[in-house]
């Protein structure tokens, strides 16, 4: 089963760039976006063969993610059941028969930390979601996590230690994340592996230089361990600040 996540930075301007081209092209099994930037009605996408999941913010032109399958859920729900984290449209979970897949798109704590204190809230709530899910099967969930785990997930570490998505204390929330029994399946595969990342900022030409974040994960429950083939990061493709991520699990 393969398994693709990305954030598109607004799907309609991301179709403008060959979204399409490289959808068809991954042919994933399950594709998940974040950050569509867009509200019902406001793009109609063709994707024959695929199931549309879509939860959008309630503010225009903001945050909202997507999940296209293959194979027919479940069940779908949006959010995670807490009214002040539903109105962003950042959460979709789908049920399959042995797994429930989650795309997620984690708020940023903004500039000068404006928004770390509710980050903060939602890492705690969002993380007894996922638990609670796992109660009753094992999870993958995938997305922009908006944080950079360990030093060797950006380029510039040092420089970077009080920014938004490389604090203390969105890195000690992810470890306790990990530590609950979620695998960072990139690292799974890749434990040393350096300067691969997943976003670069439009400015001072980063990605020509490679100056990235590793931000956009997949983590799967501790009881998938034995089902995963691969992980990969796709910096080659284009369309986003971002670039998909992909995994592959043995769950045909």
């Amino acid at each position: 089963m393969k398994l693709i996540s990305w954030n598109v930075n607004g799907i309609r301007a991301c179709v403008q760039k060959g979204f399409l081209d490289y959808f068809k092209e991954a042919d994933a099994d399950i594709f998940c976006i974040q950050e569509s930037k867009m509200q019902e009605g406001q793009l109609t996408l063709e994707l024959p063969g695929y199931y549309q999941y879509w939860n959008y913010a309630v503010k225009k032109g903001y945050s909202g993610t997507a999940i296209f399958t293959k194979k027919e859920p479940l069940s779908a729900a949006y959010g995670i059941g807490i009214e002040e984290h539903d109105q962003e449209g950042r959460v979709i979970t789908l049920e399959f028969e042995a797994f429930y897949m989650v795309t997620v798109y984690t708020p940023n704590s903004q500039n000068e930390l404006a928004r770390l204190d509710y980050r903060m809230r939602w890492e705690e709530d969002f993380l007894a979601y996922l638990k609670k899910l796992e109660k009753k099967k094992p999870v993958v969930f995938c997305g922009d996590l908006n944080v950079a785990h360990e030093e060797i997930d950006l380029k510039n570490p040092k420089t970077n230690r009080k920014n938004a998505g490389f604090t203390d204390e969105e890195r000690n929330k992810c470890t306790e994340m990990l530590n609950a029994g979620f695998i960072d399946t990139w690292r799974y595969f890749y434990p040393d592996k350096e300067e691969i990342y997943s976003w670069w900022s439009y400015r001072f030409k980063a990605r020509e230089k490679n100056a990235g974040w590793r931000i956009d994960y997949f983590c799967v429950s501790k009881a998938l361990k034995e089902k995963l083939l691969d992980a990969a990061i796709h910096t080659e493709v284009s369309g986003s600040d971002h670039c998909p991520v992909e995994l592959r699990l043995d769950l045909d």
